[in-house]
C-alpha cells in the first residue's frame, strides 16, 4: 500500500477483475490483458511441450504486457534443458519479472502475478495438463512460496502420523497441490488425496492404513 490508502497496483491505473480475480484492465489505456494478442503458433508436438517455442512466445506475450501496462520490469524467460525438470517441479520454462515494479505483482497474495500466470495460459493457448510446465515468478516470491508449503506439509504430515487422524490444508492451486503430494509421497505412514471442486479444492493428509472413503 502506499500513501492515502491507495494500491501500488491502483496508482498504476491496473485494475484486477472477473471469476477468481484472473483478468486485469490497464485504466489508463483502456485495454483488458485478455485483448492482447494470442500467439498463432503451435506449441505442443507429439503431446510434449516445445519449450524453446513457448519461452519465445511467453517473452513476447510477457513484454507486450508490461509496455502496455506501463510496468518498470525486466522480462527474463528461459527453457529447462531438455532431460531436466525446473526448480520448481515439473516446469519446463521458467520466467521472471523483476524490477522497480515488482511490489505491485505482489500485493494481496501475488493477486497480480497470479492473473498474469493465467492469461499467458489463454494467450499460449495451453490446455489445463500443460500449465504446471510453465512457471512465472518475481524475484523469487513464488519459489519461496513453496518452499514454505513443501514445510507446512511435512508439519501437517507429522501431525497425521501421531494423531492418526486426518488433516486437511487450505485451498491451493492445481500447482501447490502438487508440490504437496510429491513432497508426502515418500514420508513413511501418511497418503494423501485431493478433494473439492475449482477454487475450493484442497489436499488432505490422511494415515496410511485409511482406508480412502468410497464415492456414493
Amino acid at each position: 500500500m502506499i500513501r492515502g490508502g491507495v494500491s501500488r497496483c491502483e496508482s498504476k491505473g491496473l485494475r484486477v477483475f472477473g471469476p477468481g480475480r484472473k483478468g486485469i484492465e490497464f485504466k489508463k489505456s483502456g485495454r483488458k490483458a485478455a485483448a492482447l494478442q494470442t500467439m498463432p503458433q503451435e506449441l505442443i508436438h507429439d503431446g510434449k511441450l516445445d519449450r524453446q517455442a513457448t519461452a519465445d512466445a511467453l517473452r513476447q506475450f510477457l513484454e507486450n504486457l508490461v509496455r502496455v501496462a506501463g510496468l518498470e520490469l525486466k522480462v527474463n524467460v528461459r527453457p529447462v534443458a531438455s532431460g531436466g525438470t525446473g526448480a520448481e517441479g515439473d516446469a519446463e520454462v521458467l520466467a521472471d519479472l523483476d524490477g522497480r515494479d515488482k511490489e505491485i505483482l505482489l500485493e494481496r497474495g501475488a493477486e497480480v502475478l497470479k492473473a498474469i500466470e493465467h492469461l499467458a495460459f489463454r494467450a499460449l493457448r495451453l490446455e489445463p495438463a500443460f500449465h504446471e510446465k510453465i512457471h512465472i515468478d518475481s524475484g523469487g516470491y513464488r519459489a519461496l512460496r513453496f518452499e514454505e508449503l513443501k514445510m507446512t506439509a511435512r508439519v501437517a504430515a507429522e501431525r497425521v502420523q501421531t494423531s492418526k487422524q486426518p488433516f486437511r490444508l487450505n485451498p491451493m492451486s492445481s500447482r501447490e497441490r502438487r508440490i504437496v503430494h510429491l513432497a508426502l509421497k515418500d514420508m513413511p505412514g501418511v497418503r494423501t488425496e485431493s478433494v473439492g471442486v475449482g477454487e475450493e479444492r484442497q489436499v488432505v493428509i490422511h494415515p496410511a492404513d485409511a482406508k480412502p472413503k468410497k464415492s456414493a
